[in-house]
């Protein structure tokens, strides 16, 4: 498994925002310029951000966009999940999806825990202990 392009500019994006006191807007040619995002990908990008209720847009004179949460609060799940949408290391641990082979099936029970741990660890993980890195 792999995160995109998108899911890393996302990050990138965050992380811009948690550097600043909770609820400054920045403008997305900022962020843009200090994270190397091409603008109109960036936009993209904001816009699955804001459904995920991670950060709001203003607009006009002083627009741009501003966290919704506090960076302690957003987690790279949060952010991954927003992007890719549900994680799942198979077709079969898809919420929703009904394999056959499922009950009893040990390859899916082994990536169950897979994916459990690889979950709590993302949960783990927040923008703001990023920063401490």
């Amino acid at each position: 498994m792999q995160i995109t392009r998108q899911t890393e500019y996302a990050i990138k994006t965050l992380l811009q925002l948690a550097k600043v006191p909770f609820g400054e807007v920045l403008p997305t040619r900022f962020i843009s310029e200090q994270q190397d995002i091409p603008e109109d990908f960036l936009k993209k990008t904001i816009r699955l951000l804001v459904l995920a209720d991670l950060v709001a847009t203003q607009r006009g004179t002083g627009g741009g966009v501003r966290l919704v949460r506090r960076a302690d609060e957003i987690t790279l799940l949060d952010i991954i999940t927003a992007i890719e949408g549900p994680l799942a290391l198979n077709v079969c641990l898809v919420p929703g999806y009904q394999c056959p082979n499922q009950p009893g099936c040990p390859l899916s029970k082994a990536l169950r825990r897979a994916q459990e741990a690889l979950v709590a660890e993302l949960q783990k993980e927040s923008l703001a202990d990023m920063l401490k890195l």
